[in-house]
């Protein structure tokens, strides 16, 4: 079994990270720093984790966060999420397309649904839609 991962950064005290958890309205970056305060203010990190709702391991990894990159390592990161299947361009002609609305005898509809607008964006762009996105 390691060490224990101490917390090498002296930036702030266990009250300053109490203060800083009231101010943050970032409900996971709280519990993160309330957790540290409770590790500086000399509680074992099994005690600490409990107190905080999280695991030996999981306090581990966020006291090695927060000595590489300080109080905004604690903050939640969003996942910027798969990348769009239409371009820009593509979603701004389906815009258009979509406020023109159709023609009743091109298009042989008097109101787009999904499948319709599927359908005429692979035929006017000659691009094909992934099944379920529009």
């Amino acid at each position: 079994m390691g060490a224990a991962l101490a917390i090498t950064r002296a930036d702030h005290t266990a009250a300053e990270l109490r203060a800083l958890a009231a101010k943050s309205d970032d409900g996971p970056q709280v519990r993160r720093l309330l957790a540290l305060a409770l590790v500086l203010e000399g509680r074992s990190r099994t005690e600490a984790a409990e107190q905080s709702g999280m695991e030996r391991q999981t306090l581990r990894d966020w006291v090695q966060r927060y000595n590489d990159e300080g109080v905004d390592g604690l903050k939640s990161r969003s996942s910027p999420g798969r990348t769009p299947f239409l371009t820009a361009e593509q979603k701004a002609e389906l815009k258009d397309l979509v406020i023109q609305g159709p023609d009743p005898d091109v298009h042989q509809v008097v109101r787009w649904r999904c499948e319709d607008l599927r359908a005429e964006a692979e035929r006017v762009n000659d691009f094909e839609t992934p099944g379920g996105l529009i």
